[in-house]
């Protein structure tokens, strides 16, 4: 992992991620957490501060980016929630299949390598009848706008670390999850090659 990775990106993404739409949509997604939760791609911990310590028994996190870790860790001493903090991949994850009630995933599925693979994973580790719970951002539905995404995400990829503009979230997700709910628009105050979101609710 190179010096932008992991010393510049943490704190450029919590910046850009604080807005107060992407809080919003936050709220909305984790109001529906509860029980045993997996949060992939933790990032800074933006997120803890919308989970609702009344429904959620423990939060594990993973993400892949020890950069991220400073940044966590600070959010992570001020909640009451118990969270197990674990810098791994979430490709490959050690937890026992049909372990949490509900796995979390915040524009974080634009940037797995093998994302196909880590649905796959997500999929095992819910519980029967538990919750996939995700915002993410994605291909749009309009042919011009992915011209143009498909032509930018070699560039976006390195400025985002990774990040993808153009891969069809629910397609994506449908591939495990027969049982998936799904909302998709342009996020105001966004340019709709970034701004094309995916949020929705995936049930084993």
């Amino acid at each position: 992992m190179n010096i932008y990775s992991r010393l510049i990106f943490p704190t450029l993404i919590d910046l850009v991620m604080s807005g107060k739409d992407f809080t919003n949509y936050r709220r909305v997604v984790l109001a529906d957490a509860a029980g045993s939760v997996l949060e992939i791609g933790f990032g800074t911990g933006l997120n803890l501060a919308y989970y609702l310590p009344s429904r959620v028994d423990k939060i594990t996190t993973v993400d892949v980016n020890p950069g991220m870790n400073k940044l966590a860790r600070k959010r992570i001493a001020t909640s009451s929630i118990d969270v197990d903090f674990q810098v791994i991949t979430g490709e490959k994850l050690p937890m026992t299949d049909s372990t949490f009630d509900t796995v979390v995933s915040t524009w974080t599925l634009c940037s797995i390598k093998q994302v196909e693979t880590a649905i796959a994973e997500i999929h095992r580790v819910l519980k029967p009848g538990g919750k996939f719970l995700f915002i993410e951002h994605g291909l749009s539905n309009e042919p011009n706008i992915q011209t143009w995404q498909h032509r930018i995400t070699p560039i976006q990829k390195v400025i985002g670390d990774g990040c993808h503009l153009d891969r069809p979230i629910r397609q994506l997700i449908s591939t495990q999850f027969s049982n998936l709910a799904v909302r998709e628009f342009y996020t105001p105050n966004t340019p709709k090659i970034g701004g094309y979101f995916y949020q929705g609710i995936a049930i084993k």
